[in-house]
């Protein structure tokens, strides 16, 4: 097939594409499926603003389900203001709350320690007596440090006592009920949903994106810091924190506050998922009060660990206060049609029915491959795999790394969980593999993200007509596309045909690859997942299937439309135009200037 003229290089780099200049239009920053407005003092415009501007200006088609959406978003725009507020007083009158109900709590221990003190019988006046008789008490009756009714009656009843002497936890104020949007691939679902993201800045101060590879990452990290300080248990001494080293007690009566504070953390942890969900948004600003909101990318319930996982953070968010606008290609009820865990499924679509608006986008209409036909050709698609093409990448990469400084190095970039990657080309936020090298390998999301957050361009050769003998690899190229597009990457391909003709194979059946939602925890033995499942209070069943991806044929054909359409619109001016504005690489590099 004759391969189509490559444009100049110079329209690629004007397009605000140049570090140096720190020069920023006051356009908008737009693109087929998502919308973003520069960093700015000023208040950015509302979805349903930013929509209609971009339907002026020719840049978008006029849908009624997408207007439809962008009004239910700019309604709950509307409301976060106020409750913004409300949520930052509610969090001072609950950092009271807990400060008061922590000191109580502190002086109830501490008199029960006097208690035990003086009715203990080391300390009663006959403490000088004879030591073997001392020794031989203890040993009949080794549990006198510890009351007969046990730690758990303790503990409850030391909480109901608390509810009587400072009250209730404060109760938080009713939120805006978000937004769960499903529909086809290209219907502009993760648009809308970054026009309000977009929108929310300098109103919320706790938001966070995230892309559903991202956020279980970031799940299994959360679990992986509180298991492993779960797990590493220390001696009894050290566990006494200064304030029981400091009470004017014997060491056995501190030795029992020490047990009863180390009882209390543990009941706490019992159940993981909340903990994790607790620091999900606000972990990074712990210091800050106020709203959260989560806008979730493409929610799936691809194994057990994701239903699991999902319906406790999510749950846990809902419940106290945060704002969900999610996107996926099905309705909430039809996540889980393989019917795992479905107790623990039917309470996350409840809880996603109760506090979310429940929005279909019913276009047919790809709007990716509408904008894309509409677009002069910005060829970085490089196909077939002849010498014409390898001269032509060639020639890209070496005016795009000429303009970037010229220098080319390899280097090494930290992936989660205390692993690194080895980048063999790069230069200035500029990168280059193969894809055998990323797609060939054991490597996972984790990696992909490390990759798409330290480099704005990327450059991957020898791409191959994917097919079931190659299934494991079509499944991590669909993620590694996922998160080059969810990072605004700019993406220079070679490859052996078309985009629309890359996908093969689902003739012959289901492409299938266990591997594509691996969570990478080689540091830590590879035991994350099993001792989670078994230790967290989240049971995997007993079934294997805990650990196994049951994606059916149609989740894989929907990933594969997604991959193919995201390719298209990843050629276009529109998509170009935004990564200086919305690559990592860029924004910081604007922050720090």
């Amino acid at each position: 097939m004759k391969m189509k003229k490559i444009t100049s290089i110079a329209s690629l780099l004007h397009l605000r594409f140049t570090r140096q200049t720190g020069i920023h239009s006051n356009k908008f920053c737009v693109n087929a499926a998502r919308f973003y407005s520069p960093p700015s003092s000023t208040k950015p415009p509302g979805p349903l603003m930013q929509y209609r501007k971009l339907i002026e200006q020719g840049k978008l088609q006029h849908d009624p389900n997408q207007e439809k959406v962008a009004l239910a978003l700019e309604n709950v725009l509307g409301r976060l203001e106020q409750y913004e507020k409300d949520m930052e007083e509610y969090h001072v009158n609950l950092a009271n709350w807990e400060k008061n109900r922590e000191n109580e709590r502190c002086s109830l221990l501490i008199r029960e320690a006097e208690s035990k003190q003086q009715g203990d019988v080391w300390t009663s006046v006959n403490k000088h007596r004879n030591t073997l008789i001392e020794r031989w008490m203890f040993r009949k009756n080794p549990e006198n440090v510890e009351p007969g009714v046990g730690r758990w009656v303790s503990y409850l009843n030391r909480e109901r006592k608390l509810d009587s002497l400072v009250g209730r936890c404060p109760t938080a104020p009713p939120a805006p009920k978000g937004l769960y949007l499903y529909g086809n691939v290209g219907s502009g679902k993760t648009m809308l949903m970054d026009m309000f993201y977009g929108a929310t800045e300098g109103i919320v101060k706790h938001r966070q994106r995230f892309h559903f590879h991202e956020a279980m990452l970031k799940i299994n990290e959360h679990m992986h810091r509180l298991w492993k300080n779960q797990v590493e248990e220390k001696s009894l001494r050290s566990s006494i924190s200064g304030w029981i080293t400091n009470l004017p007690f014997d060491s056995k009566v501190k030795e029992w506050v020490a047990a009863e504070e180390k009882y209390k953390q543990e009941v706490q942890m019992k159940n993981i998922l909340p903990a994790v969900a607790d620091k999900f948004l606000v972990d990074q600003h712990a210091d800050q009060r106020g709203a959260s909101i989560l806008c979730f990318d493409e929610i799936q319930t691809v194994d057990v660990f994701a239903i699991v996982a999902l319906s406790g953070i999510v749950s846990r968010l809902l419940s106290t206060g945060t704002v969900l606008v999610a996107t996926s290609n099905r309705a909430p009820w039809d996540l889980n049609q393989d019917g795992m865990q479905r107790e623990i499924f039917q309470k996350l679509v409840a809880k996603l029915e109760k506090h979310c608006e429940i929005i279909p986008i019913g276009s047919e209409i790809d709007y990716r491959r509408l904008i894309a036909q509409r677009s002069i050709d910005q060829v970085h698609y490089f196909w077939p795999l002849d010498g014409n093409a390898v001269r032509q990448l060639e020639a890209m990469w070496c005016q795009v790394t000429n303009h970037f400084g010229g220098k080319i190095i390899s280097s090494t970039i930290p992936v989660m969980f205390g692993r690194t990657l080895e980048v063999p080309q790069s230069c200035n936020g500029v990168a280059r593999f193969t894809f055998e090298y990323l797609c060939g390998r054991p490597v996972g999301a984790a990696d992909y993200i490390a990759v798409a957050h330290n480099y704005h361009t990327v450059f991957i050769t020898d791409i191959p007509v994917m097919s079931m003998r190659i299934r494991d690899k079509a499944r991590r190229f669909i993620t590694l596309i996922d998160e080059l597009y969810n990072h605004h990457c700019c993406l220079f391909c070679s490859a052996a045909s078309s985009i629309d003709d890359l996908f093969q194979g689902t003739e012959e059946g289901t492409l299938f690859d266990l591997e594509s939602f691996q969570f990478e925890t080689e540091i830590e033995g590879g035991k994350l997942r099993r001792d989670v499942l078994a230790e967290g209070s989240v049971s995997s069943g007993g079934a294997p299937a805990g650990i196994v991806s049951m994606l059916s044929g149609q989740e894989e054909l929907f990933a594969f439309r997604r991959a193919v359409s995201r390719l298209i619109e990843m050629q276009t001016p529109l998509y170009l135009e935004g990564v200086h504005s919305l690559h990592p690489y860029f924004r910081n590099s604007t922050k720090n200037m």
